[in-house]
Order: C-alpha cells, then sequence, then structure tokens
C-alpha cells in the first residue's frame, strides 16, 4: 500500500482537486491518503468531502487527517507540498504594489523581481523545516512541491538537503495543448514539442509535425499574430516569438516578472483583468459539490506517482530540477524545467543541451537573482537580501531598495522578522 501525504490540503482547489486525480486514477487504487493542514477547520472541509466522495463511489482509498506534521509524514511514499502563509492575496498584493511604490516597475510580483523575492524570503522557510521533517521522518519519499515562487523554492530546498527526493511541478505548460491545435489546426497527438527555461520563464525551443516530420515552427511564427490578436496577457508573449522566434508556454503576467524591460511590453489590463477574476473565484469557489470534488488542475502530479508506482514509464513535458547539464548554457546549480522520463527508480531530467544565446542571456539574470536569494535565506541575512535585490535587472536604486525592505519587513510581520 503507498501513503500519499498532502501538505497543504486544507486548500479547496488544491486538496480536493489532487484527491480528484488520485481517486479517477487505477494505479493509485488502494492508496493510503494523509491529509494535512495547519488550519484544522479547513482541513476538516476537505476530509469530510473526500470521504462523502469515497463513500458515495464505493472507492478503495483510505484516508485520514491530522494537524501534525510528524504524525503525517510516518511511512510516507509520495509528500506532496502546496502551502502559502497568512492572507495569500493580502500579502501578494503588497508583493506587487510596495516595489512600484518605490519606483520600481516590476510586473506582477509572484515568482520573480522583488515581489518574488518578498514571497520567497516569506514561504521558503516553513517549507524548509516541512523539508527538515521529511528528511528526518520518510527520506526515501519522493517530494513533489507545486508552491511557488517554484524555482526558489526548490533551489533553496535542494541546497540545504541535497539528497531530498524533490521535483517541482507547473501546469503552464498544460496551456500548449489548448492552444496549438487550433493555431496549427492539427490534433496535439500529432505534435511533438520541446519546452524549457525555468518555471513560468520557459519557451517552446522545438515544434514538430509526426505525421510529416516537418517543423512546425515557421507556421507557429506565421500564424501567430493573427491568431492571438485581441488574447489578454498577449503583449510580452508577442515581442518574445517577434524578437526571440520563441513561443513563451505562459502569459505576460508570470513572464513579465522575470523581465527589467517587461513593463512597456506586458498587457497590464489583461494582467489585472486575470488577477482580479482569479481572486474572485478563489473567493467564492469555497463550497464544493462533494459528488463532483474540484477540477483536477495537476494531472502530471499524479501521472507520476502512478509511474513511479506501476513502473510504466511516463513522459513529463516540465518538471524542475537541479539543473547539472540538463541545460548546458545555464548554471548547474540552478532549479531549470525540462521535459523528464519517469518510471519506478524516479523522475529523470532529459538533456536540452544549449538554450538559445539572446534568451539564455535572460535567464542567467535571473539565475543570479535565484542564486543570491536562496542564499540569502539560508543565512537569513538581512544584508544578503539587499545584495539580491541589487542584483536584480528590475531594481534600480540603493537607497530605494533599503527603504523598500524595511518597509517589507514590517508588512509582512511575522513571517520576515528573521530579517529585522
Amino acid at each position: 500500500m503507498n501513503t500519499i501525504v498532502l501538505i497543504g490540503a486544507g486548500s479547496t482547489n488544491f486538496g480536493l482537486g489532487t484527491l480528484n486525480g488520485i481517486f479517477h486514477n487505477a494505479t493509485l487504487e488502494g492508496s493510503h491518503i494523509v491529509l494535512h493542514d495547519i488550519n484544522p477547520q479547513s482541513l476538516e472541509h476537505t476530509r469530510s468531502v473526500a470521504q462523502h466522495y469515497l463513500d458515495a463511489n464505493h472507492l478503495n482509498y483510505t484516508l485520514s487527517a491530522t494537524t501534525n506534521r510528524q504524525e503525517a509524514l510516518q511511512g510516507a511514499n509520495f509528500c506532496i507540498i502546496s502551502i502559502e502563509v497568512g492572507n495569500r492575496f493580502t500579502l501578494w498584493e503588497i508583493d506587487w504594489q510596495l516595489p512600484q511604490q518605490y519606483g520600481f516597475r516590476q510586473v506582477y510580483g509572484e515568482n520573480g523581481g522583488p515581489g518574488g523575492t518578498f514571497h520567497a524570503l516569506r514561504i521558503i522557510p516553513p517549507i524548509l523545516d516541512i523539508s527538515a521533517d521529511i528528511q528526518r521522518i520518510c527520506p526515501d519519499a519522493t517530494v513533489l512541491n507545486v508552491s511557488n515562487p517554484m524555482s526558489r523554492v526548490c533551489l533553496t530546498v535542494k541546497r540545504k538537503f541535497p539528497n531530498l527526493k524533490l521535483v517541482g511541478l507547473c501546469h503552464e505548460i498544460d496551456s500548449l495543448e489548448e492552444l496549438l491545435p487550433s493555431l496549427l489546426e492539427t490534433p496535439f497527438s500529432n505534435l511533438e514539442l520541446k519546452a524549457a527555461g525555468l518555471n513560468h520563464f520557459s519557451v517552446v525551443l522545438e515544434a514538430r509535425y509526426k505525421d510529416s516530420g516537418k517543423d512546425a515552427y515557421p507556421d507557429i511564427r506565421e500564424k501567430a499574430p493573427a491568431f492571438f490578436k485581441g488574447w489578454g496577457e498577449r503583449g510580452l508573449f508577442m515581442d518574445i516569438l517577434r524578437l526571440y522566434g520563441l513561443l513563451p508556454i505562459t502569459t505576460d503576467s508570470h513572464f513579465g516578472e522575470y523581465i527589467h524591460w517587461a513593463h512597456n511590453s506586458v498587457d497590464h489590463k489583461g494582467i489585472l483583468e486575470f488577477y482580479n477574476m482569479y481572486k474572485h473565484w478563489c473567493s467564492i469557489n469555497t463550497e464544493v459539490d462533494a459528488e463532483n470534488l474540484s477540477p483536477d488542475t495537476m494531472p502530471s502530479l499524479v501521472a507520476i506517482m502512478a509511474s513511479m508506482v506501476s513502473g510504466v514509464p511516463h513522459a513529463d513535458p516540465a518538471v524542475n530540477l537541479l539543473n547539472d547539464g540538463l541545460i548546458t548554457n545555464l548554471p548547474a546549480d540552478l532549479v531549470v524545467e525540462v521535459p523528464a522520463m519517469v518510471d519506478r527508480q524516479g523522475v529523470h531530467g532529459v538533456k536540452v543541451g544549449d538554450i538559445p544565446r539572446g534568451f539564455a542571456a535572460l535567464l542567467n539574470h535571473e539565475a543570479i537573482v535565484q542564486d543570491l536569494v536562496s542564499e540569502a535565506i539560508l543565512s537569513r541575512s538581512r544584508s544578503a537580501v539587499l545584495q539580491a535585490l541589487m542584483a536584480d535587472p528590475v531594481v534600480t536604486s540603493l537607497r530605494d531598495a533599503e527603504q523598500m525592505l524595511d518597509m517589507a519587513i514590517e508588512l509582512e510581520s511575522p513571517w520576515l522578522d528573521y530579517l529585522g
């Protein structure tokens, strides 16, 4: 029997959505699912809805729930981490708006830029605590992280716990399955794709028609301008395609967080509309129909676990792993997003080789920042945080950065008190 632990299970979107995927995968049938959250009310809601679903559909799974993490991790084969701290949207808006108040033209502020740094400073210390417990209690477990900022989380955890079997997963690449068949007028099954880069900062490197073997990129570059005209969040998206000849796998909000010139390219209206829609959707999506659960937004997560259990190989289009030569013109000590093959032994990144030089330059800017942010968190040093901020191309003034950091520590207390 496999034991799967959901850390942060009280989230309606993550907890019940992930359970939906698990409950509908025949390979994982018979597993014991452990729900863990520090919020007992949210945890009980998830447990109650999930147990009702199991009973109503006569499914062969067992379920338990606990607020005690050490208890939850006993005998775990898989640990899935999806946590946030505090009020997610209140803190996100501080991350987003505070740098702008000090004159730094960042975009979105969840994963990159100064806002992404504040998010990392806030969320990574508790994930390190979780990882320490996993290392001590169930060191052979595969750890699947879905918390943002993905790259910075995974890099810092791997530096602190290099032997942890950690994989970062994101659903952004799934957008290609929705977009490319319409753009290219062919079934997705007829496309062979390779995408790579950093999380929320990846592009399609190769696209080919399986039936003819023909390169599909000329068609993408020709058809994309008319196809995406009028779509939200596609200003920077189209500039990247035009300038570098590469199709991003995500939209302006995320992609723009990492680029210092993005502010003049992104579709600000589209970004704001999406954010407000997403915030509203999360606020009303707390009552879940127990007959259906929440939609499974992370099918690759379940597919990876099923492949490791069954031994049947699975090709995953995008996982986040320590680079170590997977992308040869990026630092080895960096978490990159690459395709992978999965089997009973685990998740194995596929070597991509060199990323095109122009785009690699943008990635290397972010690599430097991620390196410094990770070291700042591990050293718990305010001075190191300031050095990380000053390495970020978005940050253009030392005095303003110092004041911004002081204000962030004040506004995001108690999570940033360790820097005070």
